[in-house]
Order: structure tokens, then C-alpha cells, then sequence
């Protein structure tokens, strides 16, 4: 160590603490936090700054680019020249800034994220709503600082007329905070400004009425306003974008068209991110992308496959590409040097806060100039009043000094004045210069009130104010880009997923497939069906039910459990595909099986919930009705349904109104019908009341229907494909418990009841045999027949075959013809109805006439004893 040096030791902690915090301090204040009153950050501060001390002003010639950087980086910023380069090329990129404040000419990059030109190619000048920025910047209406090396000024904010904080945002990552300012509307962002000024104490709501949302320079989509409103009250907010899309046929096909994308997106990015997502299967329906965008525009075109659903591809795109992103509003700014978080209305204060003192300044600045000017103008004035003494008294006199005093001893005139009257040219002696001293003299005077009065009244300051910012409206006003879609929420599973009608097969051993309702064509009755499910050995198709994608699906076991579903989360499977076994998509037992399986509503719906009930009947003819609300919280696991007791099972359950008709039918051929108030509610694990009394031990319960409508008429069919439409009037009301009715005429021939249906002519039938053949009919094509009759037959049974299933599905009315290669239409007979409706079957199809209409058989006395009826309740 040198003489006379020292070491001091120091705690390397509090070093540390204390240099980061100056380095933080420093990212904070000079670097990355814009000013709230001029909204700009440090560097393009001095960008502006710089261009305007050069003179590039907005109608003058470009300036090289490099020229500019120079500029700022050797008077103003010490800092790369990237950062200064970087900062000017996004000032100058339309699809950065929402007003720009840089002309540039040459390459500025694209919005594919492709980079500028180097600034030696490119050149660059103000736009005129820069100018405004710096308006009045030299008539004292900021502060000046020194720059880095303390050898020039610069301004420490811009006196700007233009509110650029929210007009065109910001965002920046400071040290332990960031800031991310969405851009405005300029016309929407002045009129909220002169509402404010109108009314300091406006709430930020009325605000909204005139600021409606940010106003994003590539357009697209605000989607839900609840983060706007958020962000405008709070400072903070997630705001969801859309692109802007339309639908079009491009060589054919169908194609999403997108125009706008969301903000800060880079579009070759998001282009090529999605034809990976197509490639790899997460995204289907798209056969294509393609971007058509050029100097008219922006296109980009996804051509979708054959058979794909527009909205639900583009929802699918919404949710997993950039044509959905959010805007995370964070309004942190500079404060009198510090960060704070604002809102709508703090941001407006600060910057009319900001320009009262401007104008101000500017007002103060001005009448100064105007006393000076006007102080000079007297001493001119009497000087001319006076020229022949003034002349000779100048002509006497040794030296400019003398003049000036011996002016001064006799006029009593100020030294400024007297300089002025010995500088004055001789040209202004004549009476017509005179005149205009005069005229420049009441002017002057005239300003001098003027503003004089404008440094005394707030309300006046206040109407300039108002004024200036009409101007600026009327001058860069313009229509917003992006559009509000008020309603718009967050993507749900359910957006994705089209709204389809679909069938749900259910096999014997426990398999389980949706497929669209539209791969069933329609057949007459007597046809020999179509090849439909695939099973697998020993297995045949058991239920099936039609629903709707976006429904609730309640299954119940055969052991009284129930599981809860949505449709769309059941696999989808072709006519021919065998579908998954339930056991891997809910949790049942082994020994377990599907029996019943609902279809509801919402289930978070509290008035649906309570006005719906739950009835559940067993093969030995137990009956139970609880609330819906019972229900409406299943777990993994599934919840108790029913207590079914030993040698019983459940067989089916059905949601009712409340004020529902219930009708049982057995195995031999018996229905009862009952009110549904007949049976009380009880409680999820209670076992249930008698609902129906069987013949003997090999009987059961075939089916139940719950009756709403009292037009509906009721379908049996048996076994060997028998079936018969009965008006529902022949099935008098009884009580339950009973044995019930003779509703089908049952014969070797006939086989034994296998289902119940309630139907109308607006019903089609699907009855699917245990082979794995399935056949659809018109409902309308079965004429209403006697209670007792023996019915007609409704499918053609081969060999050893028997009917599964019989369940009916909506009329569906548009039938793609088929076409063969030369365009002409294939005539399928299976779908065209020419036959007279139920003509007479060969004999052993044994219609009505033949067998059954003479045949009258008396109504069984209903058993109405209650006396054996058991309820058990847990």
C-alpha cells in the first residue's frame, strides 16, 4: 500500500444492499418506468428530443437513421445503440404503437417478427402528433436537466398536448416491478379527459362511458369486459383478445378467415405453432393454412376438412393458439419520481394536472416576453415622438456609452430602452413605421390582459385546456380498431364441442360409444335393418339413448349406484365401432352394470335441481321417487341410489316434473298406470314402495315411462319383433301396486314384452336386435291399434335372433340423397316410403285383422290392496 493510502473496511452485506438498491433505483427511474405526465420512458424521451434539435420535423426531408442514433447517443443517452435504435424502429411500427410518433421510410420489420434494416439503410423523421408532444418546449414550460457529461440540457418531461400514456401504453421490466399500459382510443381518451375536466369528481363508471375499452393497434377482438373494468378501476386486469375472423368457401371449403390478430402477436409464429398442433393431432378439422396477407392486409386462411364444424374448429383454435391471448393490465408509472399503480381517473388527473402547469408556465413565459417587448415598444415610441432632439442628441455625442446615458438622463428612459432607440435603423424614421409601433404597441397590451387574466382564473386556464384538446381530437381523432364483445367470457370445454345429437349405445357386457345421431338412415317397417354396432363374441347390444353433446349423463347400476358424466366425455365411435367398457371410464364394480342412464340439464341450477325428481323402478317391481337435488353432487366414486334388496336389481330410473303419470309393464305382457303423487319422496338410500304386483317368480319389470304430455301414446314391442301403438286412454289411472292391464296379446308368436315406450308421430324408432342389426322407423307409420291386440310386426327376426333394444329418436327430416359417379341420385329403398303404411305381412307376420281384432278380452280386476305394500326408508 502507498503512503498515505487506507483501507476502510467495509461490511460486504450493507455494500450490497446499498449498490443494488442504487442500481434498482436507477432501472426504476431512468430506464424502464414511463413518466406519467408525458407517458414516455427516458430513451424515446431523448429519440424525440434529439430529432427535434436536429430538425427532422415531420414536413421536412427524412434523416438517416444513423444520423438520429448519433445524435441522441452522443448528447443524451450513454447508453448501446441498439437500445436507441430498438426504441426508435417501434415508434415508427404501426402494429406497435396505436399513434405513431416516428415517419419511417425503409425496412421497420413486419408484424411475422422479421427485423428492421440496420439504421445505416433506413431514415426517419417526426410525425406531427410528435410536435405536439413537444409543443411550446421552449418557452419554459418544463425542466431542464443536465445530460451525463453535464455539457447540455435536456428536458427532464415533454410539455405534451396529447395525453401518450394512454393513447399508446407502455411496458416495461424494471427491477421488482414491471409495467403494462394498454393503448387507447385518442377521440374516446379526450372526450373521458374533458369529461373529467368538466367534473373532477366524476366516478370512474362515467368515465367508462367515454373510454369504453383499450384500443389496440392491430384490431381484433376484446373478448368480456370484466378485465377491462377491473383494469380501469384497479390499475390491474386481464384482458382476453380475439383475432377478428369470418367464414368463407375457399375452393370449396369451408374456411375461418382471420383479418386482426390479437395484439403482440407474432403472426408467422402463431401460423407455424398451429400447423404443428394440426400435425400432431391436438387440433382437428383443419386440412390447411395458409397466409394470403399483403400490402391490402392481413389474410390468413384455415381451410378445414370435409366434415369438420366451423365454430367449433375456431374454438379450438381460440383455445389452444394465439387467436385468443390476454393483455395483463399492470398501470405502473412515475409519479414525482416514484412508481405507483393507477386508475382510469388517476391517470387523466395526473396528466390535466401536468398541463394546467404547463399552460402556466407557457402563460408566465409569454407575458414576461410581452412586458419586455411591450417596455421596449415605449422607449421607441417616444423616441420617434421626439427624433429631431433624439437625432441630435446621438450626433452629439462621443461613443454608443455617451448616447445611450445622455437618452436615458433625458427621457428618463431604462438602459434596455435606450440600447433599442441607438440600434434603431433609420428605415424605421418613416410615419408608416411610426404607425406600426403604435399598432405592435396596443396589441401587445391587449396580450398582456389576456394573460395577465389567464394567470388569475383556473376556469380560464381550464377552457384552454379544453380547447387545445378539441383541437388535438379534431386534428388525430380516428374510429377504434378493436371491437368489444361484451358477453365474451372465458373458453369452456363446451365451446369446443358442437352441440350435436348423438346416439349412446350401451352393450350386454358393459360398452359404451357415442356417434352422431346422423350416421342412422330411416327404413319402412319390415325392413331387415343394417349392419350397425360391432360386438364382440357373445356380446349384443343392449341400451341405447339419444342425446345431446352437452348434457349431463347420470348412470345408474343395476346395484342401485349412481355416476355422474358428461356426453361429450363419452368416446366417440363409428355405427360400427365397439366402443370402451364403462369400467374405464366410471368407477363400477366388477360385478356390476349400467342399467339406467339420464340425461339433464345443468345441475348447478338450483330451481331445476328442486323441480325435478328422480324415479327409479326394479325388475321386482319396486318403486322410488326422490328430489334431483338429491343427486346433484356425485362423487368419483358414485353416490347410493337406491337400497336394492337381495335378488332384486335396478332397471330403470327417469326424471320427473313433479306432477309426471307413471306407467310399469312386466315381462307377461301386464301395465299399471299411477299418478306420480302416489308415491312420497324419500330419501337417496331409501329402498322404495311396491309399484307394480308380478304374475309369479320368473315375471319382472320390462320398463317404466313417465307420461307429460297426455297426447303421447304408448309402444310396446316383444321379443320376436311384435309391436303395438296404443292411445294412452285405453290404460285407465289406478293405483300402484296393482297387477295391472293387458297391454299386448302374448303368444308364442309374439315372444315375451321386452320394452315400453311413450311416443308421438314426431318420433322415429330405432329397435336393435341382439345380432347387432339395427332398423329405424317412422312412429307415424304404425297405426293406433286396441289394448289388447296382438300388434304387427315391426322387424323381420332370423333364426334364432331377438330384439335387444327398442328406443325412440327424434324425427330427423333432411335425408342426404346419395349419388352414384355420373350425379345422378341412387334410389335407396330403405329410405324411400312408397309402400301403403302397414300393408298386410305374409302370414306368419300375422297382422291386426287376422289374429287379434275379434279377440275381446276383459280387464283384470286391478289389485288396489295396499295392504302388502313395503317401504323401507334408511
Amino acid at each position: 500500500m502507498s503512503d498515505g493510502e487506507k483501507l476502510i473496511p467495509i461490511n460486504i452485506e450493507d455494500e450490497m444492499k446499498s449498490a443494488y438498491i442504487d442500481y434498482s433505483m436507477s432501472v426504476i427511474v431512468s430506464r424502464a418506468l414511463p413518466d406519467v405526465r408525458d407517458g414516455l420512458k427516458p430513451v424515446h424521451r431523448r429519440v424525440l428530443y434529439g430529432m427535434y434539435e436536429l430538425g427532422v420535423l415531420s414536413n421536412r426531408a427524412h434523416k438517416k437513421s444513423a444520423r438520429i442514433v448519433g445524435e441522441v447517443l452522443g448528447k443524451y443517452h450513454p447508453h448501446g445503440d441498439t437500445s436507441v435504435y430498438d426504441a426508435m424502429v417501434r415508434m415508427a411500427q404501426e402494429w406497435s404503437l396505436r399513434y405513431l410518433l416516428v415517419d419511417g421510410q425503409g425496412n421497420f420489420g413486419s408484424v411475422d417478427g422479421d427485423s428492421p434494416a440496420a439504421m445505416r439503410y433506413t431514415e426517419a423523421r417526426m410525425k406531427k402528433i410528435s410536435e405536439e408532444i413537444m409543443a411550446d418546449i421552449d418557452k419554459e414550460t418544463v425542466d431542464f436537466q443536465l445530460n451525463f457529461d453535464d455539457t447540455l440540457y435536456e428536458p427532464k418531461v415533454m410539455p405534451t398536448k396529447v395525453p401518450t400514456l394512454l393513447i399508446n401504453g407502455a411496458s416495461g421490466i424494471a427491477v421488482g416491478m414491471a409495467t403494462n399500459m394498454a393503448p387507447h382510443n385518442l377521440t374516446e381518451v379526450i372526450n373521458g379527459t374533458l369529461a373529467y375536466i368538466e367534473n373532477e369528481d366524476i366516478e370512474i363508471d362515467e368515465l367508462m362511458n367515454h373510454i369504453k375499452a383499450p384500443d389496440f393497434p392491430t384490431g381484433g377482438v376484446i373478448y368480456g369486459y370484466e378485465g377491462v373494468r377491473e383494469a380501469f378501476k384497479t390499475g390491474r386486469g386481464r384482458i382476453v383478445m380475439r383475432a377478428k375472423v369470418g367464414f368463407e368457401e375457399v375452393d370449396g371449403r369451408e374456411s375461418i378467415i382471420v383479418t386482426e390478430i390479437p395484439y403482440q402477436v407474432n403472426k408467422a409464429d402463431m401460423i407455424k405453432k398451429t400447423a404443428d398442433l394440426v400435425n400432431d393431432k391436438k387440433i382437428e378439422g383443419i386440412a390447411n393454412i395458409r397466409d394470403e396477407s399483403d400490402r391490402n392486409g392481413m389474410r390468413i386462411v384455415y381451410i378445414l376438412k370435409r366434415d369438420a364444424v366451423p365454430n367449433v374448429v375456431l374454438n379450438t383454435l381460440y383455445k389452444y393458439t394465439q387467436l385468443q391471448s390476454s393483455f395483463s393490465v399492470n398501470n405502473i408509472a412515475l409519479v414525482k419520481g416514484r412508481p405507483q399503480m393507477l386508475n382510469l381517473k388517476e391517470l387523466i388527473h395526473y396528466f390535466v394536472e401536468h398541463r394546467h402547469e404547463v399552460v402556466i408556465r407557457r402563460a408566465q413565459y409569454e407575458l414576461r416576453k410581452a412586458e419586455e417587448r411591450a417596455h421596449i415598444l415605449e422607449g421607441l415610441i417616444i423616441a420617434s415622438d421626439n427624433i429631431d432632439e433624439v437625432i441630435a442628441l446621438i450626433r452629439s455625442s462621443k461613443n454608443t456609452d455617451e448616447a445611450r446615458e445622455k437618452l436615458m438622463e433625458r427621457f428618463k428612459l431604462s438602459e434596455i430602452q435606450s440600447k433599442a432607440i441607438v440600434e434603431m435603423r433609420l428605415r424605421q424614421l418613416t410615419g408608416l413605421e411610426q404607425d406600426k409601433l403604435r399598432a405592435e404597441y396596443e396589441e401587445i397590451m391587449k396580450l398582456i390582459d389576456h394573460l395577465k387574466a389567464l394567470l388569475a382564473s383556473k376556469e380560464m386556464r381550464m377552457d384552454l385546456i379544453k380547447e387545445e384538446l378539441a383541437e388535438i381530437r379534431e386534428k388525430y381523432g380516428d374510429e377504434r380498431r378493436s371491437i368489444i364483445e361484451y358477453s365474451g367470457g372465458d373458453v369452456s370445454i363446451e365451446d369446443l364441442i358442437a352441440d350435436e345429437n348423438v346416439v349412446i349405445t350401451i352393450s350386454h357386457a358393459g360398452y359404451i360409444k357415442r356417434t352422431p345421431l346422423t350416421e342412422y338412415k330411416t327404413q319402412n317397417r319390415g325392413g331387415v335393418g343394417q349392419k350397425s354396432a360391432g360386438t364382440r363374441d357373445q356380446d349384443f347390444l343392449e341400451h341405447m339413448y339419444v342425446a345431446t353433446n352437452h348434457q349431463y349423463m347420470m348412470f345408474f347400476t343395476q346395484k342401485g349406484k349412481c355416476f355422474w358424466m358428461r356426453v361429450y366425455e363419452i368416446p366417440e365411435g363409428s355405427k360400427t365401432a365397439k366402443g370402451r367398457a364403462i369400467q374405464n371410464l366410471v368407477n363400477i364394480e366388477s360385478d356390476d352394470k349400467v342399467k339406467a342412464f339420464i340425461c339433464t340439464q345443468d345441475l348447478k341450477d338450483k330451481d331445476y335441481i328442486n323441480s325435478h325428481n328422480l324415479v327409479m323402478v326394479t325388475k321386482k317391481g319396486q318403486v322410488k321417487k326422490t328430489s334431483l337435488e338429491k343427486y346433484s353432487k356425485p362423487r368419483v366414486n358414485g353416490v347410493a341410489a337406491i337400497t336394492i334388496k337381495e335378488g332384486d336389481e335396478l332397471l330403470a330410473a327417469k326424471l320427473t316434473n313433479g306432477e309426471s303419470q307413471i306407467i310399469l309393464a312386466v315381462k307377461s305382457g301386464k301395465l299399471v298406470r299411477f299418478e306420480e303423487t302416489k308415491t312420497r319422496p324419500m330419501g337417496r338410500t331409501a329402498s322404495g314402495v311396491r309399484g307394480i304386483t308380478l304374475k309369479d317368480d320368473t315375471d319382472e319389470v320390462i320398463g317404466m315411462v313417465t307420461v307429460n304430455d297426455m297426447s303421447s301414446e304408448i309402444l310396446v314391442v316383444a321379443e320376436n319383433g311384435y309391436g303395438k301403438r296404443s292411445s294412452l286412454d285405453e290404460y285407465r289411472i289406478t293405483n300402484r301396486g296393482g297387477k295391472g292391464v293387458k297391454t299386448l296379446n302374448i303368444t308364442e308368436k309374439t315372444g315375451k314384452l321386452i320394452s315400453i315406450n311413450d311416443v308421438t308421430d314426431a318420433d322415429d324408432l330405432m329397435i336393435i336386435n341382439k345380432s347387432g342389426l339395427t332398423i329405424r322407423m317412422a312412429v307415424e307409420d304404425l297405426r293406433v291399434m286396441g289394448r289388447a291386440t296382438q300388434g304387427v310386426k315391426l322387424i323381420n327376426i332370423k333364426g334364432n335372433d331377438s330384439i335387444a333394444a327398442v328406443t325412440k329418436v327424434m324425427k330427423d327430416d333432411v335425408v342426404e340423397p346419395a349419388v352414384d359417379e355420373d350425379g345422378n341420385i341412387i334410389v335407396d329403398e330403405t329410405i324411400e316410403r312408397v309402400k301403403p303404411v302397414l300393408e298386410v305381412l305374409e302370414d306368419d307376420g300375422a297382422s291386426d285383422d287376422d289374429d287379434d281384432a275379434d279377440e275381446e278380452i276383459e280387464d283384470e280386476e286391478l289389485e288396489e290392496d295396499d295392504s302388502d305394500e313395503e317401504e323401507s326408508e334408511e
